[in-house]
C-alpha cells in the first residue's frame, strides 16, 4: 500500500511558467492600497530562502522512501518549490524599483534561516511541515475567496493563483515523508509553535519595512485598513484561524482539508479562460 496520501486526481508536477511582474511592482499593485500590497510583498520576500530550505529538508530523507508514488511526488514537490523560489526571486528583485531595501530585508531573514539549517534533520523536516501548513491554508483561501485579490493587477492575480494551486497540490508531501521517516507527533506540534512565531514575526517585520519606505509606517488610516483586511472584512487571517489551529490535533493530516473539488473547479475555470495556452496546465516533470 502506498504511504502517499495525495488523493486520486491530484497531480504533484511543476508547471514551467514565468511571470513578468516588473511593471506591476513599480506600483501599489493591490488596488493602490499600501497595506495590502505590502502584506503580499512581505510574504513573497520569505519565499526564495524558505522554499529552498523546504527542498533541502525533504531531500535529507528522500533516499529513505521506497514507495514509488511518494518518491515521484517528492520529485514534483522539489520541482514546484524550485520554480516558486525562482519566480519570487525575480518578484523580490523587481521590488527595488520602489526603493525598498531588499538586501537588508533578505539579510535579516537569512540570519534566521542560517540558524535553522543548524537544527537536526528531524526538526528541519518538522519545521517544513509546519510552514507548508501555513502556505496550504493560505493557498486554499486565495482560491476560495477571490475577494482577497480584488483590485490586484491581472498578472499578480495569475502569479498568486498559480502559487496557490501548486501549494495545494503538494501540501501533504513533506508531511507524508515526516510521518514515514520521523513520526514524532509531539515534535511536530512543538516545532509548529516556533514556526508560527517566526512566520508572523517576519511577515510583520517585512510589512513594516515596506510601509516605512512608502511613508505609511505611522499612518493610522493605513493600519486600521490593514487590521480590517486581516481580521475584519474580508479578515484573511481570521477566516484561516480554525484551519491554522487544526495542525495541533493529534490525528491531523493536510488532506483533512479536502479541497479537491475547489482545486478542480479552479483549474477548469482557468482552462476556460486561457484555453489551450493556459499557463496553468501542467507539464511533465522530466
Amino acid at each position: 500500500m502506498s504511504i502517499s496520501s495525495t488523493p486520486q486526481g491530484v497531480s504533484v508536477s511543476p508547471r514551467h511558467v514565468s511571470f513578468d511582474v516588473t511593471e506591476e511592482l513599480k506600483t501599489l499593485w493591490h488596488g493602490n492600497d499600501a497595506f495590502r500590497t505590502a502584506f503580499f510583498n512581505a510574504l513573497s520576500l520569505q519565499f526564495p530562502d524558505g522554499e529552498q530550505h523546504f527542498i533541502d529538508a525533504v531531500r535529507l530523507y528522500r533516499d529513505r522512501i521506497d514507495d514509488p508514488k511518494l518518491s515521484q511526488e517528492i520529485r514534483g514537490f522539489i520541482g514546484q518549490e524550485a520554480l516558486h523560489s525562482r519566480e519570487h526571486k525575480s518578484y523580490n528583485e523587481a521590488l527595488k524599483a520602489r526603493s525598498y531595501d531588499i538586501h537588508a530585508i533578505d539579510e535579516r531573514f537569512r540570519r534566521h534561516m542560517k540558524w535553522v539549517t543548524r537544527l537536526s534533520p528531524s526538526r528541519r523536516l518538522a519545521g517544513t511541515c509546519g510552514a507548508e501548513h501555513y502556505t496550504a491554508v493560505l493557498a486554499n483561501a486565495i482560491l476560495r475567496y477571490p475577494e482577497w485579490m480584488e483590485g490586484a493587477t491581472p498578472t499578480m492575480k495569475k502569479l498568486w493563483r498559480w502559487h496557490a494551486i501548486e501549494e495545494t497540490e503538494h501540501k501533504s508531501v513533506a508531511f507524508d515523508v515526516y510521518r514515514e521517516c520521523v513520526g514524532d507527533d509531539r515534535l511536530r506540534r512543538v516545532v509548529f509553535l516556533f514556526v508560527t512565531y517566526n512566520f508572523f514575526k517576519y511577515t510583520f517585520l517585512n510589512t513594516c519595512s515596506l510601509l516605512k519606505t512608502e511613508g505609511k509606517l505611522w499612518s493610522l488610516r493605513t493600519w486600521l485598513g490593514g487590521i480590517n483586511f486581516l481580521w475584519g472584512k474580508p479578515g484573511i487571517l481570521r477566516s484561516c484561524l480554525p484551519e491554522f489551529l487544526a495542525y495541533f490535533r493529534k490525528d491531523f493530516h493536510p488532506w483533512q482539508q479536502d479541497n479537491r473539488a475547489l482545486l478542480a473547479d479552479t483549474l477548469a475555470e482557468l482552462d476556460r479562460d486561457y484555453n489551450a495556452t493556459s499557463i496553468f496546465r501542467q507539464e511533465p516533470d522530466i
